[in-house]
């Protein structure tokens, strides 16, 4: 027998959900509901090998890995290049999501919004976030703090470094992680055992240089090595033959210091931009693509005040970064403003995802996510 307060809570829970899906629709994003089983791979490739002990595998009748769908982004693009490749579109979401979290239930129900194909970045940019603070308002969540980021402006520094691709991406993870740049720093090379190997794989398609491990070991016999299974011995081939193609450099004490203090920008919008500004002045670089990351950001912030969004109280974080490996310009996250606690909505700007799942052409996309039962909505 259902309790009252039970068919209470599910009734308050059904009308939230309604009212977050009417916002949706009214701004003209449609309805999908993707398929809760997914293809693993590309979660895999996106995301890393670490992901798997995060999500739940199963495996067909072919031999085929398939997962419970661990997020929404990666589905919808899948829909998109299987319905409309090559257009754009506007997407919402709602339904569960799998995923292994310390201290969170292992299924749990996530919304969200997603365009696709859209070339008016920054407008898009601030569209999507004044989405997310319109949304928790209609879940009665008005007392919150907004932490902003920008992959491609911490991209376009560490090019106009000069960083070779194997460091950049060791900082980039760093930062993600809030580890300290120290592992990154210059190292003696050491003449590798499998020298041979790594030219040979340098370059490759890291699907086939997977498979090939893959195979190696299946040949053998064996499933793991070292607790380590083959796509993860798969990426450390891929990272040292990168390491070796570039002379295994990592960033100079140079280059780190100023990392480090483009990490320790933050502030407003207009001030933290003024302050890259300023370091990049300071240390005499001039390059287009920072020019041209830099003058994004103040268009996006341009966009966000003309949507009457509060600007001024947002706090954009230079150390604010994202280990997903497809995003690749704004993000932000939504909290309840205490140290510690989780995001309620999060999301960003991932312009290389749909070229990677297949689409014959560029199709820049952002989008976010809602954690409804952190805003209440669940």
């Amino acid at each position: 027998m259902t309790r009252p307060e039970a068919s209470g809570a599910g009734a308050a829970e059904a009308e939230a959900h309604a009212r977050l899906l009417g916002h949706f629709a009214e701004a003209g994003y449609a309805s999908v509901a993707p398929p809760v089983l997914q293809p693993v791979e590309p979660f895999l490739e996106l995301s890393g090998e670490d992901i798997r002990r995060r999500i739940f595998v199963t495996t067909d009748g072919a031999g085929t890995e398939l997962c419970l769908r661990p997020e929404f982004t990666i589905p919808v693009c899948r829909h998109h290049q299987a319905m409309r490749p090559s257009e754009s579109a506007d997407y919402s979401y709602l339904g569960p999501v799998f995923r292994l979290a310390a201290g969170e239930p292992d299924e749990f129900t996530q919304a969200g919004i997603e365009s696709i194909g859209r070339t008016d970045t920054p407008a898009a940019d601030a569209e999507v976030l004044g989405m997310a603070l319109d949304g928790l308002e209609r879940l009665g969540r008005t007392d919150v703090s907004v932490r902003l980021g920008d992959m491609g402006l911490i991209h376009a520094l560490l090019d106009a470094l000069a960083v070779p691709p194997v460091a950049k991406r060791r900082t980039l993870r760093a930062i993600a992680a809030g580890r300290a740049l120290n592992e990154v720093a210059n190292a003696a090379h050491v003449e590798d055992p499998h020298a041979g190997l790594l030219a040979a794989i340098q370059g490759q398609d890291p699907r086939g240089v997977r498979a090939f491990v893959e195979d190696v070991l299946s040949i053998a016999g064996i499933s793991r090595v070292g607790g380590r299974s083959a796509g993860e011995i798969a990426e450390r081939f891929l990272a040292k033959a990168s390491a070796q193609a570039h002379g295994g450099a990592g960033l100079n004490a140079e280059n780190r210091a100023l990392v480090e203090r483009y990490c320790a920008i933050t502030g407003d919008p207009d001030s933290a931009c003024e302050a890259v500004r300023a370091l990049a002045r300071e240390a005499g670089l001039r390059h287009d693509g920072l020019d041209a990351a830099l003058a994004l950001f103040e268009e996006r912030t341009g966009f966000m005040a003309a949507r009457g969004l509060a600007v001024e109280r947002f706090v954009f974080s230079g150390g604010f970064a994202r280990n997903l490996d497809y995003y690749t310009g704004f993000i932000f996250e939504v909290t309840d403003g205490r140290p510690g606690t989780p995001t309620l909505v999060g999301g960003g700007r991932y312009d290389g995802l749909l070229q990677h799942l297949g689409s014959p052409v560029p199709l820049p996309a952002v989008g976010c996510a809602f954690w409804l039962s952190r805003c209440g909505g669940n």
